[in-house]
């Protein structure tokens, strides 16, 4: 890990509950709201972000704008051009402007305009880069005399990246329709700094703009509002109108095509993908976005596309403002893909309307969209289903808690950032189903989930545009309920606002899922009939069929039965004698839980279908969970054997990361461009394997803990 600069650490009140007539703490504003919005010391304040470098300074400028005009070169994997910056100074005296950066830009020039000053043309700007942490870099430059308070000026910087963490090239191999190459950026958390030089913090928002120029016959989309084309240049222009923060600037070229599937609503895809996509989803897209502005008021974006991204696809999908970035590989499973795209929708308003000022409480965004997401299933598909989605979900977030320990910091959902630890690694069940609990109890609060709906749309209303703290949350829920201000519901016993968002271990209290009971019950009597240690009676399992079940019954049925595992070989060899021929007809979610008891049971006669699913599937959602249980018993040279037969289709970073399962080389190597995390709710492998060990306390500079080390497969 690079040295760090030396920068505050002290922790203020913002990381807890402050009373309601309080206040945010500091000087280093957040974006205030609005169109163009950026830092806004007037507004309150912040506490300065350890994960970014330009935290030095961002407070001391309001960002109005920002452009990119880039050349895309498929030949040599490389994006050449420049950033365009508009600026206004905050605060006299500034001298230095930092961004965040990253090793894989390489820095050509750095000039600056300030219109009004007399100067003639941009003045060429003296800079330097300084190590950060291992995921990015320090851009210092020294700004011009003539940049004053409440002027604008604009920084213009020269720039080349390559493979940076958040730009994924693909050649024509790794694409689906394996023709033509394909590349995607992804810049969640803290990732687009290896994209452009910017304030890599979801505190500053701004606008912005982009012309990229392409080879023919490659199609570029990106996050924007607004989009042009002129053949004959082959130069696309994007326009985004609303102010987003960094990780929110998306974009992907290759070969594309789309189909209209709703008046406001495209899907985006390969080829060869695209009419499989289109009848996957259906119109479910503009029914869900009417369910979602009907609870929680108008979608704000305009466009809400969609785009199916290759199997090298990191994550398994990106609420990318306008555009959605999802993994084609969900494809094969319907109700995770409905799940995936519903959440996604969610985040329109929850995390990029309204958006977590600092990555220590990225509850604010996964908790409130998964909390938006459950209240869009339950009206258009009833509650039993969301009950049972659920269910599944925090089986999971207690499965993680017994391998991290109720002690363990990361359950917080204040997560106290150390000096250089990446916000990406943290990323969690915490934050989607820990803070889902705790908006569930806020809704419980007020007596009536409508009347909390309400409150949503009010908070969307005040906040669009920006970015908060927990505690604008807080004070706005008690302000808009002052009958529960007046009774305290804050310091209520046991349940403290306080202690949910600070203390470790599980959810204080979990909603009522009793009406999910007619879904989950026959699963948990069918678990318990295999439960006894034998085999069960043929005729008390003919009560059960599974071919009727939903995928999640099925998954919830086979996460439960993991959590018994090991088996007896005798209860293994009537599992695959009942299901095993049922879960090759079933979607990818099924057969991996399937693999895993396989795996886990070192069950051989079902081996040959683990190395047919590993032939087949090619995406880290379903790769590493596999090769980690592989190695974690005796079939480590099975896993070395599939790994040399598939590596040629993998992507290079997944390649390191199963590279550094199978033989334990630098996980710093193995992880640098490849962050294992997903930013939908994660599809949980079901049990703790016992390898790859968390890192123990003094080992290194950080004991976090990523969520590949937990074993969730996302």
């Amino acid at each position: 890990m690079a040295e760090l600069h030396q920068r505050p650490t002290t922790l203020c009140c913002c990381r807890k509950v402050l009373p309601a007539s309080g206040g945010r703490c500091g000087e280093l504003g957040g974006a205030g709201p609005g169109p163009g919005a950026g830092p806004d010391p007037g507004a309150g304040g912040r506490c300065p972000p350890l994960d970014v470098a330009s935290a030095s300074n961002f407070h001391c400028f309001q960002l109005r704008h920002l452009h990119l005009d880039l050349r895309l070169n498929f030949a040599v994997k490389e994006m050449s051009g420049w950033l365009v910056l508009d600026l206004a100074p905050v605060r006299p005296g500034v001298q230095t402007l930092v961004l965040d950066s990253h090793p894989s830009l390489l820095i050509h020039s750095i000039d600056c305009k300030v219109p009004g000053s007399g100067q003639d043309g941009p003045v060429s700007l003296t800079y330097r880069v300084d190590p950060f942490t291992d995921y990015g870099s320090s851009l210092n430059i020294s700004l011009p005399a003539a940049v004053k308070p409440s002027r604008l000026f604009q920084i213009t910087v020269r720039y080349t990246t390559t493979d940076g963490p958040a730009i994924w090239w693909l050649d024509s191999e790794l694409t689906c329709s394996q023709s033509r190459p394909l590349v995607f950026t992804q810049g969640h958390s803290v990732c687009n700094r290896s994209f452009f030089p910017c304030f890599d913090t979801p505190a500053v928002k701004s606008t912005y703009t982009a012309t990229v120029r392409v080879p023919d016959g490659v199609t570029v989309l990106m996050s924007a509002s607004r989009s042009s084309y002129s053949k004959q240049d082959r130069v696309f222009q994007f326009s985004m109108e609303f102010p987003v923060p960094s990780y929110l600037v998306a974009l992907v070229a290759g070969e594309l095509q789309h189909v209209d599937v709703g008046p406001r609503s495209r899907v985006w895809a390969e080829p060869c993908l695209l009419s499989c996509a289109v009848n996957k989803l259906g119109g479910s897209v503009e029914r869900w976005l009417g369910v979602a502005e009907d609870l929680f008021g108008p979608y704000l974006w305009g466009r809400c596309d969609i785009v199916f991204l290759p199997p090298s696809f990191p994550i398994v999908a990106m609420e990318n403002p306008c555009l959605t970035f999802i993994i084609a590989s969900i494809l094969e499973s319907r109700e995770f893909l409905l799940i995936d795209v519903i959440h996604e929708i969610a985040h329109g308003w929850f995390g990029n309307a309204v958006t977590n000022a600092t990555w220590e409480e990225m509850w604010l965004s996964e908790g409130l969209a998964t909390y938006a997401q459950r209240r869009i299933t339950t009206e258009a598909y009833g509650t039993a289903f969301t009950c049972l989605e659920t269910v599944f979900r925090l089986d999971a977030l207690h499965r993680q808690l017994r391998l991290l320990g109720d002690n363990n910091p990361v359950s917080k959902l204040q997560v106290k950032f150390e000096p250089g630890v990446n916000p990406s690694t943290l990323m969690n069940l915490f934050t989607y189903e820990k803070g889902f609990c705790f908006v569930s109890y806020l809704s419980q609060l007020c007596g009536d989930v409508k009347r909390f709906d309400t409150f949503l749309r009010a908070y969307i209303s005040e906040f669009k545009f920006s970015s908060v703290v927990a505690q604008d949350l807080i004070d706005y829920f008690l302000g808009y309920f002052p009958e529960l201000k007046d009774a305290a519901v804050a310091q209520r016993e046991g349940l403290e606002f306080e202690r949910w968002l600070n203390g470790c271990g599980p959810p204080l209290c979990e909603p009522d899922l009793s009406a999910g009971g007619a879904l989950t019950r026959p699963v948990q009597e069918l678990c318990e009939l295999w439960a006894g240690g034998d085999p069960p009676d043929p005729q008390a399992l003919a009560t059960f069929d599974l071919s009727s079940w939903s995928t999640f019954q099925t998954v919830l049925f086979l996460d439960r039965m993991l959590d018994r595992s090991p088996l007896a070989h005798e209860v293994m060899v009537s599992l695959s004698s009942c299901y095993s021929s049922l879960f090759d007809g079933l979607n990818a979610e099924v057969q991996i839980r399937w693999l895993q008891m396989v795996v886990r049971n070192s069950f051989y006669p079902d081996l040959p279908r683990v190395r047919a699913f590993l032939h087949k599937h090619t995406s880290r959602m379903y790769t590493v969970p596999l090769y980690e249980d592989l190695v974690a018993g005796v079939m480590k040279c099975v896993a070395v054997e599939i790994f040399y037969q598939t590596q040629s289709r993998l992507h290079p970073n997944l390649r390191r990361t199963l590279q550094q399962i199978l033989f334990q080389t630098s996980a710093v190597a193995a992880n640098q461009n490849s962050p294992a995390l997903s930013l939908i709710p994660p599809s949980p492998s079901p049990s703790p394997s016992p390898s790859p060990q968390p890192p123990q306390p003094g080992a290194g500079t950080t004991a976090a803990i990523a969520l590949r080390d937990v074993n969730v497969s996302a």
